[in-house]
This record gives structure tokens, C-alpha cells and sequence, in this order.
């Protein structure tokens, strides 16, 4: 059978244009564009690979402590910085190069140029209006009729003062409303959306920095990062992804992190004096675990706002999915540290919304890049299901999860289903290992799929684990050094009112 559509859009895109290496210069690259960029191999040899050119300008100079450089001492080409991101690489490998490391001599590919708008001729100008634009004139109408039956007989004469543009709109909306308009009058009456051109690209950014709860995601701003690198502590990390801290500190060398209260700074001086009045050695809520040098705190979201702001802010460096930031108030925080005779210092954490109706355990988990690849991701996903044991529940992970996120939680379930299948001394089914473990029926099954657990046996399906499976398994367990306590857990579920549960009034 033919195919419906038309043949130009079911064929393959056209190539983009390309520009020969050495024809063109520095000046020409402009964003969009994707150009080899040199850079250095995992075997420490250098090479030329493919990059898009995400965001450009000029070099920042150093403001803290660092001498100006001469205008002579500097490569003209390096006057610019580049943000690229890395032809097949994760995002997270985005990074500001100096613009001496574009090779020129290599084929600059162009980005496609939009195809042409189509335009739609406008036929249906006698239909009668949407149900929208009805529904609209009818609660204005409506509004207009309640406040004129509020007013008394003397005021029913005059008109509410309003904006001069609420004033237009109430306009028609007052008196009687004769339903049977002509539609061509009844879409004056409704009130226009604004343009779309009218919305800047820095207004929007703005917008994003201002309002109360930052839950938009806008590619072009959050593919740009807007740090470098972090100082937490004794530990240096370079930030991964965007994070809407206030652009005064965006694009600073190192951004100074206080490790107990979190608050950020510019430069070390600010840190030393504010480390001087900082009281605060571990994270403002009750220490619910306790197991060798290991803490769990239990942190509200609406008593601890300045924190847990601080603590989002910090994690979406890190994590590429989370778009929340300032509406904490409806999350309890549930945080790792590792104490010392200083205090207990963060290793991770995870978010829990108080009321669920899908049933999720954790809204966000994230281990800090120091202290990654320790085991602690697993810690933090074995206690999250602890805590649903105490609650009776079945729990899982909020989805999407991140690509180390997914890793850590397929380990998780695999090591935790294997592990009960082992000292089991009947046959299981997929729910007696869902009430045994806390994890959900979807999640056990998912897991026993990926390890391809289901044979038939007997006219029937039944988990059976191969000598593969549990051969790896005793390797991974020869090298957990840490687990949780259930004992060393005091802890209750929490119980919320509805006054305590209604955030942002």
C-alpha cells in the first residue's frame, strides 16, 4: 500500500551545508555550528573530535586575587570562549574552551536551515467561535452580574475603576449579554494572547531566576553551563549541568560552598569570615540513623527552607532531570553524612514527597561526585526502602530517573531479589518477594526479566537463578564493606495535618 503522506517528508533530511577547512575564519564560527575541537584521549594522546558549538563569549577575567594579564600576552583566538558539546558524549561532558583549540583546517558543518513556514488560509471565518471563546464571555458575564448584584442601588450607576487594560475587557462584560452575538463580534470580545514575539530570550531568563517556583525547563538556557567548578569542603568538583544560582555567581572561577549550611560564595575571603559565625556541624533536622560513622537526618522542607533551597540548588549541578528548585515546602529531605570530630559532612541525599498518590519512595537521589563510586548510591536506596518497610508500603523510585540513578537501582533490585531467592527455602512468587522487599510488583518483575529469572517448568513459569548469576553475586557481596542497620533505624512515620499539608498559602 502506498503511503499516505508525501514523498519529500518521508525521505531522508538533506545534508547540511559545509564549509571547507581553511577557507573560513575564527570570526565565522557562530552557534549552531559543529566543528572539530582538540582535546585530549583516555590514553593521553591528543585528537580532533566533533563538537556543536552551543553558546559564545568573550573570556571572563579573574576578579579575586589574580593579576590582569597584558593584551599582549594573550592569543587573539583566545579572547572568545566556546561552549560545545561533544558529538556523541553525555552532556555531562559539556564544558567553556578557549577558542585556540577550534581546528580551522577541518570542514565546519552548518546547522540545517528551517524549512519554510506553511501558510494556512484562514476559510472558516463565518463558523461560529470555539467553545473556549464562548466559555469565556460567559464567566465574564457572569463576574459582571455578581459584582452588579453586590453593589447597592447608589453605586449601581458607577463603573469599577480598573487598569486601563481591565478596563476594555469588563467593558463589554457589564450590563446584559445578548448570547445570540454575531460571531464576529463575539471574537473581539475575547480578550487576545499575547504574541509569541514579544517574549525575549532574557526575559524568560529572568522570569526563571525570579519566580517563586522554577519548574519550567527551557533547552536553550539549561543546555549552557554556568559553573565551573565547586569547592565543598576540602573536595574540588567541576559542576555537570546548569544550576540557576543568581547570575552574579554564574561564570566565576570556583564557586565556594559552606559544607554544613550550604550557603554559596564567591570567593574564599567571604567563606573564612562566614565559617567564623557558622554555628551549624550537621544538617538542620533529627538524626534518625546512627551505625558507625554514619548519620541519616530527617529534614522538613517547610522548617528548613533556606536549606533545602540551598541543597536543590547544589544538586541540579549534578543531576540533568531535576527541574524543581524553590518549591521544597511539600518534600522531606532525607540526608547521609559522614561524621568526624568536625562535624558530619554530606556524602548524599534523597527527597520524599509527604503525601504520594502513586506511591514513590524517592523523588530525588543524588551522591556527590566525591564520594561516588563507594557504595554509598547503594546505602542511600537500601535505606529509602527501609523506610517503606516501616510504613508498610510498597515503594519505587520517581521516574524519569538519570542514566547513574537507573544503573544504581537495577544493581539494587538485582542484588536485593537475588539475595532473598537464596536464602528462601520454599518457592517465591513475584508478590511474596514485593512484601518481603518493599519493591514493587512492576520493578521485581522488570528485574527478573532483565536477568531472564522466568522458566518454564512443568506446564508452569518459575524464578530460577543460574550458577552465573549467583557466582556474581557472591563477588559483589565479598566486596560491600557497608550496609544498613535496621536496628540502628528510630524512626516513625510521619503524620501531616491538612493545614501542615497546604504549601504556599
Amino acid at each position: 500500500m502506498a503511503p499516505s503522506t508525501p514523498a519529500k517528508e518521508d525521505g531522508p533530511l538533506p545534508p547540511p551545508p559545509m564549509t571547507a577547512g581553511g577557507t573560513y575564519t575564527i570570526e565565522k564560527v557562530s552557534v549552531g555550528c559543529k566543528i572539530y575541537v582538540k582535546r585530549t584521549a583516555p590514553n593521553g594522546q591528543p585528537e580532533e573530535r566533533l563538537a556543536e558549538i552551543l553558546s559564545i563569549r568573550d573570556k571572563p577575567t579573574p576578579a579575586f586575587g589574580t593579576r590582569r594579564s597584558k593584551p599582549n600576552d594573550t592569543n587573539p583566538a583566545d579572547r572568545l570562549e566556546y561552549f560545545i558539546h561533544w558529538d556523541t558524549f553525555n552532556k555531562r561532558l559539556d564544558e567553556w574552551i578557549s577558542g585556540s583549540r577550534l581546528v580551522l583546517e577541518r570542514d565546519l558543518e552548518w546547522p540545517r536551515p528551517k524549512p519554510p513556514p506553511q501558510k494556512k488560509t484562514n476559510t472558516q471565518t463565518n463558523k461560529a467561535p470555539p467553545k473556549a471563546s464562548r466559555t469565556n464571555l460567559l464567566k465574564r458575564a457572569t463576574t459582571a452580574s455578581a459584582l452588579a448584584a453586590s453593589a447597592t442601588p447608589s453605586q449601581s450607576g458607577l463603573k469599577r475603576k480598573l487598569p486601563h487594560d481591565e478596563e476594555d475587557d469588563e467593558e463589554d462584560a457589564e450590563g446584559e449579554v445578548d448570547l445570540s452575538l454575531d460571531p464576529i463580534d463575539l471574537a473581539a470580545a475575547v480578550e487576545q494572547p499575547r504574541p509569541m514575539g514579544s517574549f525575549s530570550k532574557e526575559q524568560e531568563i529572568e522570569k526563571l531566576r525570579t519566580s517563586g517556583s522554577m519548574t519550567q525547563s527551557i533547552s536553550e538556557i539549561a543546555r549552557v553551563k554556568n559553573l565551573n567548578r565547586l569547592q565543598i569542603g576540602q573536595h574540588e568538583v567541576e559542576a555537570w549541568y546548569f544550576s540557576p544560582y543568581p547570575k552574579e555567581y554564574a561564570h566565576i572561577p570556583i564557586l565556594y560552598i559552606c559544607e554544613f549550611c550550604l550557603s554559596f560564595f564567591a570567593s574564599p575571603l567571604p567563606l573564612s569570615r562566614h565559617r567564623l559565625r557558622c554555628t551549624l556541624l550537621h544538617p538542620p533536622g533529627n538524626e534518625i540513623y546512627r551505625h558507625d560513622d554514619l548519620s541519616f537526618f530527617e529534614i522538613d522542607g517547610r522548617r528548613q527552607l533556606t536549606w533545602c533551597r540551598n541543597l536543590s540548588l547544589l544538586s541540579k549541578c549534578f543531576l540533568d532531570h531535576k527541574t524543581l528548585y524553590y518549591d521544597v515546602q511539600p518534600f522531606l529531605y532525607y540526608v547521609m553524612t559522614h561524621r568526624d570530630d568536625r562535624g558530619c559532612h554530606i556524602i548524599g541525599y534523597f527527597s520524599k514527597e509527604k503525601e504520594c498518590t502513586e506511591n514513590y519512595n524517592v523523588a530525588c537521589i543524588l551522591t556527590l561526585p566525591q564520594h561516588q563510586r563507594h557504595g554509598y548510591g547503594n546505602l542511600l536506596i537500601d535505606f529509602s526502602y527501609e523506610l517503606s518497610k516501616k510504613e508498610g508500603k510498597l515503594g519505587s523510585p520517581e521516574k524519569p530517573l538519570s542514566d547513574l540513578g537507573l544503573l544504581s537501582y537495577r544493581s539494587y533490585w538485582a542484588e536485593k531479589i537475588i539475595e532473598l531467592l537464596l536464602v528462601a527455602e520454599d518457592d517465591l512468587s513475584i508478590d511474596d518477594i514485593a512484601q518481603k522487599t518493599s519493591i514493587t510488583h512492576a520493578d521485581v518483575h522488570y528485574t527478573c526479566s532483565t536477568m531472564q529469572l522466568f522458566k518454564h517448568y512443568k506446564g508452569q513459569h518459575i524464578i530460577c537463578l543460574s550458577d552465573a548469576l549467583i557466582e556474581k553475586h557472591q563477588k559483589a557481596m565479598a566486596k560491600r564493606k557497608r550496609r544498613i542497620v535496621p536496628e540502628a533505624l528510630i524512626w516513625k512515620p510521619p503524620v501531616f495535618t491538612r493545614d501542615q499539608l497546604r504549601f504556599g498559602w
